[in-house]
């Protein structure tokens, strides 16, 4: 007897292992399923457009700086190269997403087309009319005199900057509604990629403002943003998505979801931004907006570093249920499904003085384990939630039949069966829950283990099992034939 229970006990640990081994490679499965749908994804961007990001517009203009340096009765000239940058005191973005839905394969992407009216005022433009001043500089085209600085400068341009230009559609520029030629490309060294126009120098007048009109059709995918590099900026976005995730540095100011789409404003102050600084600096984009980002900026500050990025405010049109998020959450409360069924089992075993093969206990983890797998493969032909309700039905199904034999009644496989479908009800619940679904998980935990305790509190745990083995294999035998 105690053999058989060493036994037993070491068979069900090589259940349990092999289990474990198939769940691992249903995860695998998930997470190729996943990498697929990203390469899909980009699949998608390389041929289309990214995700887009707007920065601009601004005024750029590129300058030489000459200097001219005596050395004996030998002059030395040395230059540096500079550009001069003035950004918008408002810009204000009216802007409105349609939706274009592309797919690769079995993978759907979210791409938009954005129609973007930008107003733009910079008060102090007539700046650019002159060369920037120096210390005894001269305004001469040939070289300068000993211990004298010549600045020349060249074409001014309106520039605007986007994180990936291939989806431009159309784009027209005024300035003081006088039309300007686009061109692509920008001057700016780290945004290099976007359009500009020449802006006629002559035309910028002392004490007028140089008043910006751009008219933008652009195509991206999955998100959307924009830079807050003005004095005053003002964005309006409308989209046709009614699953808007708001993010960047800044939320919208007011919000509007429907079920049709959703109406969003931003309106940020240069007193809560440093993006014009960093812009003026040509720092990057803030990648990471979060916590870890804050605190990275604060550690950089404290040691002296320049750490500083340009924040942005924007949206990601989002899929409202992720079928592979979704079923990788799944997959990893796996071994807890078998441990749990794998226990109700055993209650069976113990209360009704039963005997299941290690192999039986098997089979049943194994239709446990083929439910994840069905609910991947599913879930991308019919949505989640028709996988789910299907591949939780056949596993219970089949549950239901195989325990009505294992356990030699009808009666007890039913109760069986019913454990087993309010599992799956539970994990479904988990899987839509986000903020409680520890909470709930914790509770259910702890509410099946009062159960367990509860049902085994009156069994002798030293005499289960003594001299009952003949008995109970042929009780369970003439219970299976006399089973319909």
């Amino acid at each position: 007897m105690k053999h058989q229970r060493i036994f037993k006990t070491v068979s069900l640990l090589i259940v349990l292992a092999l289990l474990m081994l198939g769940l691992n490679i249903i995860q695998d499965v998930v997470r190729d399923r996943i990498n697929n749908r990203e390469y899909a994804v980009q699949s998608v961007v390389s041929s289309l457009a990214g995700s887009q990001t707007l920065i601009g517009p601004a005024l750029v203009q590129s300058c030489t700086e000459t200097t001219a340096i005596p050395n004996g009765k030998k002059i030395e000239y040395t230059t540096r190269e500079f550009q001069r940058q003035l950004l918008p005191d408002s810009v204000h973005h009216n802007a409105n997403a349609t939706m274009e839905e592309r797919a690769r394969g079995l993978h759907r992407v979210n791409a938009y087309v954005l129609h973007d009216q930008i107003q733009a005022s910079f008060s102090n433009a007539e700046q650019f009319a002159q060369p920037p001043g120096s210390g005894g500089s001269e305004r001469l085209s040939k070289s300068p005199a000993a211990g004298k600085t010549v600045v020349s400068c060249e074409k001014l341009y309106l520039t605007f900057a986007l994180s990936d230009p291939r989806g431009i559609r159309s784009a027209t520029m005024q300035a003081n509604d006088k039309e300007l030629s686009v061109e692509t490309g920008t001057s700016l060294q780290r945004y290099s990629k976007g359009i500009q126009a020449e802006v006629n120098t002559s035309a910028l007048k002392k004490g007028e403002p140089l008043n910006i009109s751009l008219k933008l059709q652009l195509l991206g995918t999955e998100r959307l943003a924009f830079t807050p590099i003005a004095t005053e900026n003002k964005v309006t976005l409308t989209a046709d998505w009614p699953h808007p995730s708001f993010g960047g540095s800044f939320l919208p100011t007011r919000r509007e979801v429907t079920n049709n789409g959703f109406t969003a404003d931003w309106e940020i102050s240069s007193l809560a931004t440093s993006s014009s600084t960093a812009f003026n600096r040509q720092q990057p984009l803030c990648v990471d907006q979060g916590n870890l980002a804050f605190a990275h900026t604060m550690n950089a500050a404290a040691s002296g570093e320049d750490d500083s990025c340009i924040e942005t405010m924007g949206t990601e049109f989002v899929n409202p249920v992720n079928i592979y998020s979704l079923s990788e959450r799944a997959t990893k409360y796996g071994l807890l499904f078998v441990v749990l069924t794998f226990v109700a089992v055993g209650l069976f075993e113990v209360l009704k003085k039963l005997r299941v093969h290690p192999v039986q206990y098997l089979l049943v983890g194994t239709a446990l384990c083929s439910f994840f797998l069905l609910l991947i493969s599913l879930s991308e032909h019919l949505g989640f939630a028709t996988a789910y309700a299907i591949a939780a039905s056949a596993c219970v199904a089949l549950l239901a039949f195989y325990a009505s034999h294992i356990l030699g009644s009808i009666r007890r496989g039913l109760p069986f069966a019913a454990a087993i479908a309010a599992l799956y009800g539970l994990l479904f619940v988990l899987l839509q829950l986000e903020q409680t679904a520890l909470v709930v998980g914790s509770i259910a935990l702890f509410a099946v283990l009062t159960l367990v305790m509860i049902c085994t509190r009156r069994v002798d745990w030293y005499a289960f099992g003594q001299g009952t083995d003949a008995k109970s294999a042929t009780q369970a035998i003439s219970i299976q034939e006399q089973e319909p």
